[in-house]
């Protein structure tokens, strides 16, 4: 046990002592000092802690100090009944505090006593409760938002952790100073009626004991008390304070001094509206301008002293920020910190300014917050936050996206225009700037808004800036969702998916797939636009292959099939067969025969010309359904499934290529096109 611990222990124990051990008068001197000094220490505590857990001890504490002064109380009541005299402090008290006049020694005591009980006690005891109330009520808020944050990747498992700890240990503290409270209360009652016992019965002990005269022993002992009485309740009285202190302490940034000069003189006019009232009132009434004039001259001055300080403190806040940037920029670490690069960044010229400043009606960042959120129940990816900042160097009504660095569009709006795109018919009263439409490359015209009711009633498709750039923003993103799903994200993924399925997870990771082996599986679904929201799915997916087999094209063909209602849904047209392009058996043995297999995966090795023959009779098949305007889909058998993605995904990205056993039973397929060879 250290020196401290035992210190602590010994005080204890003598404090208990106290209550039966007889001590002699300059002993109980030094004790009424030390409580005096001890009291005194709690109330500037809690003036300079910033919040009440920084003195959560107060409440074992509390108990302690009022245990020590009843002991106190004890002793000098042991000590006046039966000699007469409680030592040199009590005297000085009973004499020199209240001059030696019985009648205000008691007055004084009995103001101590009503500001203490009636005041500080009463509302520190009501402000305990209502806390303690207030407090255990917010818990269960407090820790779903908790759960939420961590839940969102805004904050680690630790800070989680110590977020939770600190909701807990407010619960306890204010708990705990309810009940403490009612030591105070206690206290103020006990020294009432010890102070009642000695001026009574030390009165009755003088006049039949001690044979003193009935005024002798009423000045005698009533001096005693009252400077016992006194000398008990100021330090009670600076306990109650720091009590009130703790339990009123509000949310702040600094400690109460900090906060009192800070937010009391924070309107340096409210002081010179005060000095001239002081003054006024000197003016126009009998009280002395000696008085009045020197008041408010110094809370004139007062104000006109802050009212300075600001501007000082502006100034060297400017100075210390100006020489922390000049040292950042001499650092190595300030040439670190330019390595890190934005997820997704979204930059526009100052022409487009207006799309995104709220204050001017733009709503381009509740727009992104939607986006992310659409993106979040389609695709099953949280989307990183996008940045958005303005660019000089971009035309003025120019914007771009970038994923990771690297420019993905481009696209121009005109804020005083509205796109309008064709039916299939143009008409040639709708005038307009040619342009294109950025997300799907039609041909469109931006129009004035005079034209906008027009273009609509010919059946053209109308739709303001800022809908033009969410919606370019929406297909960019999903068209590379799969550069978006790093490792770190997987593992947020397999993270939140473990809180319903822990067995799942562990079946599948870390073994036998790692974190990067379930990336790429769910980066290739992604790539062909496969939502990976249905995580359960998957990872049952992988944990019934991914023993057999760790080739990640492999496991993602089966996931495919697995998820084939989902991917079904994706395609059909309701009531409608599915119409798609099929690969002639020629096309696929051609296929099939070209796989190579290696120690590192198979690979498609077509020789270039049966690609260059493939290639060119799917387009025109593709191009025969855009006449018909039906959405092209091709299909073929599951073995050469994949190769034929390989081949086709650098012509023509957007068309899906499914198998068979990624179709539901249930769907009429009707082939219109099959791709050959001759």
């Amino acid at each position: 046990m250290s020196a401290r611990d035992l210190t602590v222990l010994i005080s204890v124990i003598m404090v208990v002592a106290m209550l039966i051990i007889p001590l002699p008068t300059w002993l109980i001197s030094i004790l009424i000092l030390l409580n005096i000094s001890l009291a005194l220490m709690v109330l500037l505590t809690s003036m300079n802690m910033k919040e009440p857990l920084e003195f959560s001890i107060f409440p074992s504490l509390l108990l302690l100090l009022t245990l020590f002064r009843l002991g106190l109380n004890v002793s000098t009541t042991r000590s006046i009944l039966t000699h007469g005299d409680a030592g040199g402090v009590v005297h000085t008290f009973g004499t020199f505090v209240v001059g030696g006049n019985i009648i205000v020694g008691m007055v004084v005591f009995l103001i101590l006593i009503i500001i203490q009980f009636i005041v500080i006690t009463k509302g520190s005891e009501r402000v305990s409760e209502v806390a303690a109330r207030f407090t255990l009520d917010a818990m269960p808020g407090k820790q779903m938002s908790i759960d939420a944050d961590l839940n969102a990747g805004m904050i680690s498992e630790v800070e989680a952790r110590e977020r939770r700890e600190k909701v807990g240990r407010e619960a306890d503290f204010y708990g705990s100073m309810d009940g403490a409270s009612k030591f105070v209360k206690g206290d103020a009652i006990a020294g009432i009626i010890i102070v009642l016992i000695n001026l009574i019965f030390g009165m009755v002990i003088g006049v039949m004991q001690q044979d003193m005269a009935f005024a002798e022993a009423a000045s005698h002992f009533s001096l005693l008390t009252v400077g016992d009485g006194i000398v008990s309740q100021v330090p009670a009285l600076l306990i109650s304070t720091a009590t009130g202190i703790v339990v009123t302490r509000a949310a702040s940034n600094g400690n109460l001094g900090a906060d009192i000069t800070e937010q009391l003189f924070r309107f340096p006019v409210m002081l010179y509206v005060t000095a001239g009232t002081i003054f006024l009132l000197g003016l126009f009434t009998p009280i002395s301008d000696l008085l009045t004039v020197p008041i408010a001259g110094l809370l004139a001055f007062g104000g006109y002293m802050i009212s300075k300080t600001p501007e000082a403190d502006q100034q060297e806040l400017q100075d210390i920020e100006e020489e922390i940037e000049s040292d950042e920029m001499k650092s190595p670490e300030s040439v670190v910190n330019l390595l890190s690069v934005d997820p997704i960044e979204f930059e526009f010229g100052y022409g487009l300014i207006p799309l995104a400043d709220a204050n001017q009606g733009g709503d381009l960042l509740d727009r992104v917050v939607m986006i992310r959120r659409q993106l979040a129940i389609e695709m099953g990816l949280v989307i990183p936050v996008v940045r958005i900042r303005d660019n000089i160097q971009l035309n003025p009504n120019e914007y771009r996206l970038k994923i990771k660095g690297n420019e993905m569009a481009r696209g121009e709006l005109l804020l005083d225009h509205y796109l309008a795109m064709s039916p299939g018919i143009e008409d040639d009263s709708i005038e307009g700037i040619d342009t294109v439409e950025p997300s799907f490359g039609l041909p469109a015209k931006w129009i004035s808004e005079e034209m906008k009711e027009h273009a609509e009633m010919m059946g053209y498709t109308v739709v303001d800036p800022p809908s033009v750039v969410s919606t370019h923003i929406t297909e960019v993103i999903k068209s590379n969702a799969h550069e978006l799903l790093g490792r770190q994200e997987t593992k947020q993924l397999i993270d939140h998916l473990r809180e319903s399925a822990p067995i799942l997870v562990e079946e599948v990771t870390p073994n036998p797939l790692t974190v990067g082996e379930v990336q790429k599986v769910l980066a290739k679904l992604l790539k062909e636009k496969v939502s990976i929201r249905n995580l359960p799915v998957i990872f049952e997916t992988l944990a019934d292959y991914g023993r057999l087999s760790t080739d990640t094209d492999l496991l993602t063909e089966y996931v495919r099939q697995n998820l084939a209602r989902q991917i079904t849904n994706g395609l059909a047209v309701s009531n409608e067969s599915l119409k798609v392009i099929t690969l002639s058996g020629k096309v696929e043995k051609l296929i099939a025969d070209a796989v190579q297999q290696t120690e590192h995966g198979n690979y498609l090795s077509l020789d270039p010309n049966d690609s260059q023959t493939i290639l060119e009779s799917m387009a025109a098949k593709l191009e025969e359904l855009a006449l018909m305007e039906q959405t092209p889909v091709v299909l073929c058998s599951p073995a050469v499934r994949m190769y034929v993605r390989q081949l086709t995904e650098r012509y023509f990205p957007q068309v899906p290529i499914v198998s068979y056993n990624e179709l539901e039973s249930n769907v009429e397929v009707q082939s219109i096109g099959v791709v050959n060879v001759e």
